[in-house]
């Protein structure tokens, strides 16, 4: 799910390249409350200003593989903590080793390093409104999805 996040690391993105892609990929281990479908078409709308941010949706292929596929020059990643940063720099290793693709990382906003999508579906399904971490939209189908509307 899009967290205020996400959509920050996109629009700082989004400065940066003539074309955007920004995939959604199934990942087992985060057991997901939406759909690859629904997140896919929240993203769009929370995307469509910009003219050059295209959302790609892939449910087995790796990330570095799907990029390369695309003919892009680099992978975006965020990190919020140190932890984010070990992690990243191994993935960075990994697929500069695989594909010869560069990884730009940018450092979350001070104010926005603590939300993830992990804590926000945990406090979302715990009753806790988290509409200041996402964006309304996604707050509004959190709602419905746990029929709380």
């Amino acid at each position: 799910m899009a967290t205020n996040g996400h959509l920050d690391i996109i629009a700082r993105s989004a400065k940066l390249f003539d074309i955007l892609y920004v995939g959604i990929f199934d990942n087992v281990k985060k057991n997901p409350i939406f759909s690859l479908n629904e997140r896919q078409d929240m993203l769009v709308k929370l995307v469509s200003q910009y003219e050059h941010v295209k959302v790609v949706v892939h449910e087995s292929q790796l990330t570095v593989h799907v990029a390369k596929d695309l003919g892009a020059s680099a992978l975006v990643r965020s990190v919020r903590n140190g932890q984010d940063l070990a992690y990243e720099s191994e993935m960075c290793f990994f697929n500069q080793q695989m594909t010869g693709i560069e990884t730009i990382v940018l450092l979350a906003n001070p104010e926005l390093q603590y939300i993830s999508s992990s804590r926000i579906k945990e406090l979302a399904a715990m009753g806790m409104d988290v509409s200041k971490w996402v964006p309304a939209l996604v707050s509004d189908e959190l709602e419905n999805k746990l029929g709380r509307k």
